[in-house]
């Protein structure tokens, strides 16, 4: 026969104060978390429009002395446009991916050149997480204060 001496298990209390304690942790670090994802989606339709798209555009201006009309749009980084004017020293495609790229909440970048804000050049943004022109959007032009 084999006896099996002092076994001890945990106690009701002993099991519901590391319930508690979890508790208290995850109710500590959950709304430090909250709201990380839109702010990455934010900061991932910034970098599209600051870095990635518009040092496309600027390939594509270097490359012909333009940058593409809103009519154009920014389907001529991937295809030579035909509608007026037309590009002579097109040198594309421009975008790696071989498409437009949408902004992190699905929807089309807003593009027009010349631009209402930047006259000089284009306006380029995204209207965020509610697909309307709103305060949350995110833009290549600086708001004002």
């Amino acid at each position: 026969m084999c006896r099996v001496k002092n076994i001890r298990g945990f106690t009701l209390v002993e099991i519901m104060l590391v319930v508690i304690i979890l508790g208290v942790l995850v109710a500590m670090v959950v709304p430090n978390l909250a709201g990380r994802g839109e702010q990455a989606r934010r900061s991932a339709a910034k970098a599209d429009i600051e870095a990635n798209l518009a040092t496309t555009l600027d390939l594509y201006e270097f490359d012909n002395g333009r940058y593409p009309t809103t009519e154009q749009g920014l389907q001529a980084l991937l295809v030579q446009p035909t509608s007026a004017p037309v590009p002579t020293s097109w040198n594309g495609p421009y975008l790696k991916k071989k498409k437009i790229p949408k902004d992190p909440w699905g929807h089309d970048y807003i593009y027009v050149c010349p631009g209402v804000r930047n006259a000089q050049g284009y306006d380029l943004s995204s209207y965020g997480p509610d697909g309307v022109e709103s305060d949350d959007d995110v833009t290549s032009w600086a708001e004002e204060q």
